[in-house]
Formats: structure tokens, C-alpha cells, sequence
């Protein structure tokens, strides 16, 4: 997959719904330090809205909604699980080497 510079909103939810039923592995910026990292699938895609099926301990499934604004921002990554490349570079970062 290719990283993809994102300045708009509406890119990522494009590229996004390209993506339906593609694994992606999350990292996200839940505040006080703390970051949360899970693999899962891209299940749907809504105006301002995804949602993950993000795999939990013991083969159970869950759900985790994500803003695309939170994706602009780089408060919410995506990553390839198998090369392990970003996505989206974060607004403001489109200048700096990866």
C-alpha cells in the first residue's frame, strides 16, 4: 500500500472506503500518555466516521470508531500489518522525511 498525503477530510474517507475489508493496524493517541495499538479490518465508512473490527484476547471481536479528522491530525494512525508503512501522513508532516 501507499502512503497517501492527506490535506482534506474527504481523501481519507476515499481512500477509506477503497479499503473496505483490508486489515490495518491502529495506533491510537488516547490522551495522558496513553496510545493504543490493535490490528483489525475496516468494516464500514460513514460521512464523518470508520469503524474497525479490531481483534481483542481470547478470539473476541470488537468495534472501534474513529474520526477522519483524528487521521488528518495524526492522533489516529493506520498502518499496513505487513510492510508496517504508514498510510496517511498526518497534516503538518508532509514536509519532514519518513
Amino acid at each position: 500500500m501507499e502512503e497517501l498525503e492527506v490535506n482534506h477530510v474527504n481523501d481519507i474517507h476515499v481512500k477509506l472506503s477503497e479499503m473496505l475489508e483490508q486489515r490495518v493496524r491502529v495506533k491510537a493517541n488516547m490522551g495522558r500518555t496513553r496510545i493504543v495499538e490493535r490490528m483489525g479490518t475496516i468494516k464500514t465508512v460513514h460521512p464523518s466516521v470508520f469503524i474497525i473490527e479490531v481483534d481483542e484476547r481470547r478470539g473476541r471481536k470488537s468495534r472501534q470508531s474513529y474520526q477522519y479528522v483524528d487521521v488528518l491530525t495524526g492522533t489516529v494512525e493506520l498502518f499496513d500489518p505487513e510492510s508496517g508503512e504508514r498510510l496517511f501522513t498526518p497534516m503538518g508532516d508532509q514536509g519532514e522525511e519518513h
